[in-house]
C-alpha cells in the first residue's frame, strides 16, 4: 500500500484560499541577471508556468546586470557608473543589446519547454514581447552623458493588457525604444515599477539572494509598510550597499506600493518553490512590503460565526472551552474581537461586561494551533484589554482550566469566586473548577 503524505494534502488545503484569490490577478515579476544565471532558475520557470496554468496573468520583466558586466569585461571595456546607473556609451550598448536579445531568446525557449515527466509537461506557455515600453534618454547630470542610458516615459497598458486577455505571458527586456527612432538602455527595476503601478497590478514581486529582508539574526521580516522599508534601504545605503540586489528591489517595491500596488514581495531565487511558498501559505518565507495589513485585529461581524466555530470547536470537543452553539454565538457577536489574516480568522475572544462592579470577563480565548507560538495571544489579551478601558472597566477576569501559567505570566493574578460579581457567581460551573485569575487595567 502506498504510504500516505498528510504535509502534501495539507498544503493543498491550506492554498486552497490563495488559489481562488490569485485567479485572474496580475502579477509583475522582476528577475535580475543573477537569478537567471542561478541553476535553480529552471525551478523558477516550472513555477511561472504553474501560475499561469492557475489563472494568473503574468508578465515578466529580465534584467541582464550581471551578463553585462562580463559582456563588457571580455571585451575589455570598463564599466562606469554615476548615482547608481550605467553610463552606457555606444561600444557599450552594441554588446548590451546582443547579451539582452540573447537573454530574451533564452527565457522564451524555456517557457516554452513541454517534455514529459517534467513540471512543464503540457503548459502550452504562449510568451510575447513587443515594444510595450516607451523609453527617453536620461541625458547629462553633473557634466556626465549618459548617453544610451534611458528612463522609462510610457508603458504601453492597452497593448500588454489585450495580450494578457489573451492568456499569454509578457516578456519585458531592459531595452527600451523611443518615440525617433532610438534605443535605450534602462534598470529592470524601473521598467517592473513603472509596468506594475500602470498597470495596477495585484502584486510585484522581485528575486534577490536573500529571502527577503533579514533582520540582525538573519530570519526574513515577513511584513514591512514602506516607511519602514525606505529606513531599512537608509540602512543599507549608509553600509555602502546601495548597488547590493536587496537595496534595488527594495527601491522598486516601496515605490510600486507608494504608487497603489497592493503588496510587493521578495523572495529567494536560490530556494526551489520560495515563489510559490510565499504566495500559498499564510506565513509565506520572504517579505512583503504592503499598503496595508495581511493581519489585523477587529470587532467581529455575523459573517464571521463559520470562521469562529471552525476556530472553537476543537477546543469545546477537548473541553478547553464551554461549547457555545451557533444560535448563542449569533447572540454575542457583538462581543466578540478577532484576529483576522488573509480571510482566516486566527484568534478570538469575547468580553463580558459587569458595569456596576466595573469588571468584565475575557471568555472564549483561541488561537489557531499554527499561531499558537506567536504573539497572537498577547495582541488579542491587548486588544480585549482596550476595548474593556474604553468601556469604564477597571478589572478584568478570566477562568480557565488549562491555561493557568499563560495567563500568570501576563499580570493575571488568583482571585476567589466570591470576588466575582454576583450575576457571574450565579453562573459559576462548580464541576468545572475553573481557575478565576484577574488583573487591573485601570
Amino acid at each position: 500500500m502506498r504510504e500516505r503524505e498528510p504535509s502534501l494534502v495539507h498544503a493543498f488545503r491550506q492554498s486552497t484560499p490563495y488559489v481562488n484569490v490569485h485567479r485572474g490577478a496580475t502579477f509583475v515579476l522582476m528577475m535580475g541577471g543573477e537569478s537567471i544565471a542561478h541553476p535553480n532558475f529552471a525551478n523558477i520557470v516550472s513555477d511561472i508556468a504553474l501560475l499561469q496554468t492557475l489563472g494568473i496573468r503574468l508578465v515578466l520583466v529580465f534584467g541582464a546586470r550581471p551578463q553585462n558586466d562580463e559582456a563588457l569585461s571580455r571585451a575589455g571595456i570598463e564599466a562606469h557608473y554615476h548615482k547608481r546607473v550605467r553610463v552606457t556609451d555606444d561600444p557599450s550598448f552594441a554588446l548590451i543589446k546582443q547579451v539582452s536579445g540573447g537573454l530574451q531568446f533564452d527565457i522564451t525557449a524555456k517557457l516554452s519547454m513541454g517534455l514529459a515527466n517534467t513540471p512543464m509537461q503540457g503548459a502550452r506557455i504562449s510568451v510575447v514581447s513587443g515594444n510595450f515600453v516607451t523609453a527617453q534618454p536620461l541625458g547629462i547630470d553633473d557634466g556626465v552623458d549618459y548617453c544610451h542610458s534611458g528612463r522609462v516615459r510610457r508603458i504601453d497598458v492597452e497593448g500588454i493588457v489585450r495580450q494578457l486577455d489573451q492568456q499569454n505571458l509578457v516578456l519585458v527586456s531592459p531595452i527600451g525604444c523611443s518615440v525617433t527612432g532610438e534605443s535605450f538602455n534602462l534598470t529592470s527595476e524601473e521598467v517592473a515599477r513603472r509596468i506594475a503601478v500602470d498597470l495596477k497590478a495585484d502584486k510585484l514581486i522581485c528575486f534577490s539572494s536573500t529571502q527577503g529582508v533579514l533582520d540582525r539574526q538573519g530570519h526574513a521580516i515577513s511584513e514591512l509598510f514602506p516607511e519602514q522599508a525606505e529606513e531599512l534601504l537608509v540602512a543599507l545605503e549608509q553600509a555602502g550597499e546601495e548597488m547590493s540586489g536587496t537595496a534595488r528591489y527594495l527601491r522598486a517595491a516601496i515605490a510600486s506600493c507608494r504608487g497603489g500596488v497592493p503588496r510587493s514581495h521578495l523572495v529567494s531565487y536560490q530556494e526551489d518553490g520560495a515563489m510559490l511558498q510565499e504566495l500559498f501559505s499564510r506565513e509565506g518565507l520572504g517579505t512583503q512590503i504592503v499598503r496595508e495589513s495581511a493581519e489585523r485585529a477587529r470587532a467581529a461581524t455575523i459573517e464571521d460565526i463559520g470562521g469562529i466555530l471552525d476556530l472553537i470547536r476543537p477546543l469545546e470537543e477537548e473541553g478547553i472551552l464551554v461549547r457555545r452553539s451557533r444560535e448563542q454565538l449569533e447572540m454575542e457577536i457583538d462581543k466578540f474581537t478577532i484576529i483576522e489574516r488573509d480571510g482566516l480568522i486566527i484568534g478570538c475572544a469575547a468580553l463580558y461586561c459587569f458595569m456596576e462592579e466595573a469588571m468584565a470577563e475575557m471568555a472564549c480565548v483561541a488561537i489557531h494551533p499554527e499561531y499558537r507560538n506567536s504573539n497572537r495571544g498577547d495582541q488579542l489579551v491587548a486588544k480585549v484589554a482596550e476595548r474593556a478601558k474604553r468601556l469604564g472597566i477597571r478589572q478584568l477576569f478570566v477562568l480557565t482550566t488549562r491555561s493557568i501559567h499563560w495567563f500568570r505570566e501576563r499580570g493575571f493574578e488568583p482571585l476567589e469566586v466570591e470576588a466575582l460579581p454576583v450575576a457571574r457567581q450565579r453562573l459559576y460551573n462548580w464541576q468545572r473548577r475553573s481557575k478565576v485569575l484577574s488583573k487591573t487595567i485601570f
